[in-house]
């Protein structure tokens, strides 16, 4: 199982929208597309093949799956003997070798870390668990907050590629790659199933999703993004091919107290809620990318997060600001439809 730092509700209504697509196919037409779905990494994790027959696609599932656990136990800090775990147990110790895999996601975090100034931060689970704003419900004092800072620099993470160590500085230190590893599990899997013969098809981890190729009759994969105030129902609609998209919200796990939402995503500056947001979406050509950048996004706030993104190549972006605006990307705005909008078909939503 997964910890992290963003929302990772399944804001996506992609089973439902991919289960309509499959009812065109004509009788005649070669792909086969299958769906199935298995708990892992603490959610629903939900895989749909396309490809020539239905033992070919079911055995491209049966490898993404494989393909996930086998990152699960390399990389959850909910698996005591994962490389994770055991980095973070030696903590102000001594270097731990790990994986390529391992390695690999580390780097992109700190890469996001950079991109984004520090607003992405795998270092922060002390604070987060500080807050605790599902059991605990509590608004930390500012000198506890203040004491923890230590223990969530980055400066504090030592990443050796060569000797493929990583060692943190500080004992109580630990890093969590929640917030950006379903993305990079959603890569490799598809990755895998494309080796195991797919031609298409979706991964989706609860919120973070990797769609590649088209649907049988050329359609693309179409997803919703949730409304971040209005449960349920859907903000918008975008059609996906070799892309991921990826959401951070303020709304699954947070509490009110005197009318002011205290919500888990903290900014690494202050170590409190960030305030700018009520959602990011970032679409990406990789999944890594989509997972890490929305929650970086989310606390840089909406000018400096779009600024980002107009910056950044094969990024685009959907954020839903502090009062309930929508902020559209100038990649995407001609790619969304609203709700009541036609498709790509001309049907309504």
């Amino acid at each position: 199982m997964f910890t992290g730092v963003a929302s990772r509700t399944p804001v996506f209504l992609i089973a439902a929208v991919v289960g309509a697509g499959c009812t065109h196919l004509s009788p005649v037409a070669a792909p086969v597309v299958v769906k199935r779905a298995q708990l892992h990494m603490g959610t629903l994790v939900s895989i749909t093949a396309v490809a020539s027959t239905s033992d070919r696609a079911n055995g491209a599932i049966n490898a993404g799956f494989a393909e996930i656990k086998r990152l699960e136990q390399l990389l959850s800090t909910w698996i005591p003997e994962s490389e994770l775990s055991s980095v973070n147990a030696s903590a102000g110790k001594a270097p731990v070798h790990v994986s390529p895999e391992t390695v690999a996601v580390v780097r992109r975090s700190l890469q996001v870390a950079e991109m984004t100034g520090g607003a992405f931060n795998i270092a922060i689970g002390p604070a987060v668990d500080a807050w605790n704003v599902i059991e605990a419900q509590r608004i930390p004092p500012n000198d506890e907050l203040e004491a923890l800072k230590a223990r969530i620099s980055l400066g504090g993470v030592h990443l050796d590629e060569q000797a493929r160590t990583i060692y943190l500085e500080r004992a109580g230190m630990r890093i969590d790659v929640g917030g950006i590893g379903k993305g990079y599990a959603a890569d490799q899997a598809v990755a895998t199933m494309e080796k195991a013969g797919a031609i298409a098809g979706v991964v989706a981890l609860s919120g973070d999703i990797k769609a590649f190729g088209q649907l049988p009759g050329g359609k693309k994969f179409p997803v919703g993004i949730q409304h971040p105030r209005r449960e349920g129902e859907v903000l918008l609609f975008i059609d996906l091919q070799d892309e991921a998209i990826s959401t951070a919200g303020d709304y699954e796990r947070y509490f009110d107290h005197e009318g002011v939402r205290y919500h888990h995503i903290l900014d690494p500056a202050t170590l409190q809620p960030a305030r700018g947001c009520q959602s990011v979406s970032v679409i990406a050509k990789d999944g890594v990318w989509a997972d890490g950048l929305d929650t970086g996004i989310f606390v840089m706030g909406p000018a400096r997060g779009m600024e980002l993104v107009e910056r950044l190549d094969d990024v685009e972006a959907v954020i839903v600001d502090h009062e309930g605006h929508v902020h559209i990307s100038s990649g995407l705005v001609h790619r969304v439809r609203f709700p009541n909008e036609p498709d790509e078909k001309g049907r309504p939503q």
